[in-house]
């Protein structure tokens, strides 16, 4: 530990979900990388601006990124990066791509990319989040190159491991994945996967006294403040007003809000599509598109309106000083993209536990004893 803490950096960091549970763990990023220009200003309103030896903040592609060039801002030599952390985009490998699509997406690559950083910064630990998509066989050549680059030099990989969010004090049903790289020169023993700290009420296999159970979706929609600059939701029209009327409330689905679209009349699947979401469960996964109805169950339980950028921004556990920057779409995408805070920090926990059992054999210094200087007067 460095005066006090790890040190991190984040690459493709987004509105800052990973940042802010590193943070929450003792791990101080000192440099990022962000391409998307919203997601840049939120990342600099609530880790930059006015704060105390703030990251540095690189608005580019990563494509055109130097590895050097980012070690130099973050005042780091190869080898000094405690944990390299980030998300390369997951379009690509998203589940809700259907039959071939997404294979030959050019985002993909940048899974690859992500190890050209590894390779230069040398990093103690480096981590991967990315969504369940990537371990299905259509996206296996990716995955098993970057598995073997990281073995090849020199890195013991956990993972791929699938993560489910609500297991974790999240309100919210969403699998990811993750991989964690360690220094094979480092004798590090990481306790992974991380124990859930939360279980379904119902399961038999788990004494309720033991552990919590799921949080469910009721938490996010307590009172918000009015000065909450992220209040906003989207504004619908009177025809999908009266739709979102005539859905039972309470986890309702647009089957029993008595409007069936032309593209629905034969096709049943999309059943969330305008539907409410149901407190008593955890949420629904908070994609890029939630703050739309139309993307999924994103209709408020009770109010006839989709969620706001807050309680999207809840979901995902972010705290409510955290604010977005861009716009009510944009915050949506930075929210959807992100991290889950609670999750991140359980992930950066197992990894914190293994670097502080870690304690480099230092050589004592030993000052001999001085000698009275003989004086000839």
């Amino acid at each position: 530990m460095k005066n006090g803490y790890y040190t991190g950096i984040d690459l493709f960091a987004g509105a800052g979900g990973f940042t802010l549970a590193a943070k929450e763990v003792g791990i101080h990023v000192k440099a990022a990388i962000e391409f998307d220009r919203h997601a840049c200003e939120t990342y600099r309103r609530n880790f930059i601006y006015g704060q105390e030896n703030p990251p540095e903040l690189i608005e580019d592609d990563i494509n055109e990124v130097d590895p050097y060039k980012l070690l130099k801002l973050a005042d780091m030599l190869p080898g000094e990066c405690d944990v390299l952390m980030g998300g390369p985009p997951c379009q690509g490998f998203s589940t809700h791509r259907i039959k071939g699509a997404g294979v030959d997406d050019p985002r993909n690559t940048l899974i690859i990319k992500y190890f050209d950083f590894v390779k230069i910064i040398e990093p103690k630990v480096f981590v991967i989040e990315n969504v369940s998509g990537l371990l299905w066989p259509r996206h296996a050549d990716y995955l098993n190159k970057f598995l073997k680059l990281a073995k090849k030099s020199g890195y013991s990989v956990y993972g791929p491991t699938l993560l489910n969010a609500k297991d974790y004090g999240v309100p919210q049903n969403r699998e990811r994945v993750f991989i964690i790289g360690i220094s094979s020169s480092l004798p590090l023993k990481l306790d992974w996967p991380p124990q859930p700290t939360h279980y379904n009420p119902k399961s038999e296999e788990v004494k309720k006294d033991e552990k919590t159970a799921w949080i469910n979706a009721k938490v996010v929609f307590k009172p918000l403040s009015k000065k909450d600059p992220n209040l906003n939701h989207m504004n619908h029209t009177e025809r999908i007003i009266e739709v979102f009327k005539s859905t039972p409330k309470n986890g309702g689905s647009r089957l029993q809000s008595n409007r069936t679209l032309p593209c629905h009349e034969n096709y049943r699947g999309h059943l969330d599509v305008y539907g409410r979401i149901d407190p008593r469960k955890p949420g629904p996964t908070i994609t890029t598109g939630c703050i739309n109805p139309s993307k999924g169950r994103f209709v408020h339980p009770t109010k006839n309106h989709g969620i706001t950028i807050r309680h999207a921004a809840r979901f995902q556990t972010f705290p409510d000083d955290f604010i977005f920057e861009g716009g009510l779409m944009a915050s949506g995408r930075q929210i959807g993209n992100a991290v889950p805070i609670r999750l991140g920090v359980d992930v950066f926990n197992t990894v914190i536990q293994a670097l502080d059992e870690y304690s480099p054999q230092i050589n004592e210094v030993i000052i001999p004893e001085e000698k009275p200087v003989e004086v000839s007067v």
